[in-house]
């Protein structure tokens, strides 16, 4: 495979103001922003630019705006010169981000990619209202520390490993008052825990009834083989055929995401460099940790995307 790799942030990503000045500088990205407004039937390109923040932590909101911003910046890229077959040697996305890496990878289209995260933003948002769960972060131990603390402060509820990060950042999902104990407990288990501002305990069992109703949602969108590799955060193992691409993303909802073990089989498979294209710089600083050695580079906005395509012509030359 070609050793670059593209990768996709997830929930978390945005800010006020994200793909405005790139949308300005790029007739593709601002025809993505116009399509995902015309889509949805909703100001999403208008609170991407201007918010209100509030508006964008919305789950339901936050995710559909997240992959229009990362769509936008990818096609940016393209306009600009960046060939698909150079730059895609694979793909991954955590979490949210895995439509967007399909959607490049030309697995679904990008209207069917938005209308799959505003439904799945929709379905884990009614999911984590009625299930009053939360997600703590794990600072400092490793899979079996972590493993062992949810095992003590689960007791009859359910609290597990939802997110496996980067070396020594787990984060862990389920019912809030197993997440409390887990925070209270952290110590004794040698880690530091902190509680995560978010909607509800994603990744864990708590969205089986979202992951149920995504699952009938997919089974109704068309979806192809994708082009280049997409790696699925479920086994961290490239995606195989639709049917299969409908089943793992389905199960992403209640399983935990193996972003750690995704990127180490990339390095080991060739890849050399990676490109992180969205909001936020989440990714990039997770790749630090993981592994050093390899090149990074991170496209969030129109300064990032000059650059980029300044290092992607570098390469073909």
């Amino acid at each position: 495979m070609s050793r670059s790799v593209v990768i996709f942030p997830g929930q978390g990503a945005q800010a006020v103001g994200m793909g405005r000045d790139v949308a300005k500088k790029s007739a593709a990205a601002a025809g993505i922003f116009e399509r995902a407004d015309r889509v949805l039937g909703i100001e999403l390109s208008r609170w991407c630019f201007e918010g209100p923040e509030d508006r964008l932590t919305r789950t339901d909101i936050q995710q559909p705006a997240i992959f229009t911003t990362s769509a936008a910046i990818w096609e940016a890229m393209v306009e600009g010169g960046a060939s698909r077959d150079n730059l895609l040697g694979a793909t991954a996305g955590l979490s949210l981000g895995e439509y967007t890496a399909l959607y490049a990878a030309g697995a679904i289209s990008f209207e069917d990619g938005l209308r799959l995260v505003h439904r799945r933003g929709q379905y884990m948002q009614e999911a984590a209202e009625a299930s009053k769960g939360g997600m703590v972060s794990i600072v400092g131990g490793d899979r079996q520390a972590v493993e062992a603390l949810c095992r003590a402060a689960a007791g009859s509820d359910e609290l597990a490993p939802a997110n496996f990060n980067c070396p020594g950042q787990i984060v862990i999902s389920g019912s809030m008052a197993a997440c409390e104990r887990a925070v209270g407990m952290a110590s004794e288990h040698g880690v530091r825990a902190v509680m995560l501002k978010v909607a509800g305990a994603f990744h864990s069992a708590l969205m089986a009834p979202a992951a149920e109703r995504l699952a009938a949602a997919l089974a109704e969108t068309a979806i192809r083989p994708p082009t280049c590799p997409v790696v699925s955060n479920v086994d961290a193992k490239p995606h195989g055929d639709p049917a299969s691409i409908r089943a793992k993303l389905a199960q992403q909802l209640t399983r935990a995401v193996r972003w750690q073990e995704s990127i180490e089989r990339l390095i080991a498979d060739g890849a050399t460099r990676f490109i992180e294209i969205g909001p936020g710089r989440v990714l990039t600083g997770l790749m630090r940790k993981i592994n050093r050695d390899v090149k990074t580079m991170n496209v969030s906005d129109a300064a990032g995307l000059e650059q980029a395509l300044a290092g992607v012509a570098a390469m073909r030359s």
